[in-house]
């Protein structure tokens, strides 16, 4: 039975943020995520974790200046520094509210930077914060993501259809950096909505047992998990018929619900979510 965690940026946003973690648990989830929890005091997010028994999975690296379309700085050269600060205030957050996942998100990148320069400072900056994760319990992981599109308007502050200029778009080059940090400790975290966008999908090929909080996205309108006459679900690849899972680790529910997030559950009362828990 896969194990999955609901994306409180993109899910139940019907209610404010921290009404969302009541409507998770009531929906039968047991674990959640969301990308950017600095925004509210960690003592709020742990009463809210505890009270409703979520486990909490996922948080990014501070992202710098979000609303500048920064996205976040692990590859920006000259911010090194700024960046080994920023994680002693995540590994605070994730210490208290027990998330044992960090995706060091690398950021944008301008035409006509140096991108080797951009990558150089990427690697050092991952095994800086593979290694500093690492002695806390926390798996670093980086994520490739579209670089064609951008934020939802009318969205979630935190929701994109993609990142226009984003670093890391393609899970050969995550791959790559991956081997150049050289430490056990950082992973690939593997989104399918954005592996439709800027790779082929081959039956799960890419996966591997060094994948982390793999993604279950579903379409390119980022609507959640649904079968269409075009185009298969990419979780009918992921997800066995008797409902084990191929891949490690949890699955992220990460998409906009078209209507209502209860009622577009539908697709995962298999799995025990959907129904009053």
């Amino acid at each position: 039975m896969p194990k999955l965690a609901a994306n409180l940026h993109y899910m139940f946003d019907e209610v404010p943020f921290l009404d969302r973690f009541a409507m998770a648990a009531h929906a039968g989830f047991k674990a959640v995520e969301f990308q950017v929890p600095y925004d509210w005091p960690v003592e709020a997010l742990v009463e809210r974790l505890q009270h409703y028994s979520l486990k909490m999975v996922l948080c990014d690296t501070k992202p710098g200046d979000w609303n500048g379309g920064e996205h976040g700085i692990a590859a920006l050269p000259g911010r090194e520094q700024e960046f080994r600060r920023d994680l002693e205030t995540t590994v605070t957050y994730c210490r208290a509210m027990g998330c044992d996942c960090v995706h060091a998100i690398a950021g944008v990148i301008k035409p006509g930077e140096n991108r080797q320069a951009a990558e150089d400072v990427f690697v050092e900056n991952l095994r800086y914060a593979a290694q500093r994760l690492g002695e806390h319990g926390i798996t670093a992981v980086i994520e490739p993501i579209n670089g064609g599109r951008d934020l939802i308007r009318g969205g979630e502050a935190y929701t994109t259809y993609g990142m226009a200029g984003f670093f890391l778009n393609h899970v050969r080059d995550a791959l790559r950096i991956i081997e150049r940090v050289n430490n056990p400790n950082l992973r690939l975290h593997l989104d399918f909505y954005h592996l439709q966008l800027t790779n082929r999908w081959e039956s799960g090929r890419n996966a591997s047992s060094n994948d982390r909080c793999d993604q279950a996205h579903s379409n390119r309108r980022r609507a959640g998990p649904q079968r269409t006459r075009r185009r298969r679900n990419p979780l009918s690849v992921s997800f066995r018929s008797n409902g084990q899972t191929r891949l490690p680790g949890l699955v992220g529910c990460e998409y906009k619900p078209l209507r209502s997030t209860q009622e577009g559950l539908g697709w995962a009362k298999r799995y025990g979510i959907g129904t009053s828990s």
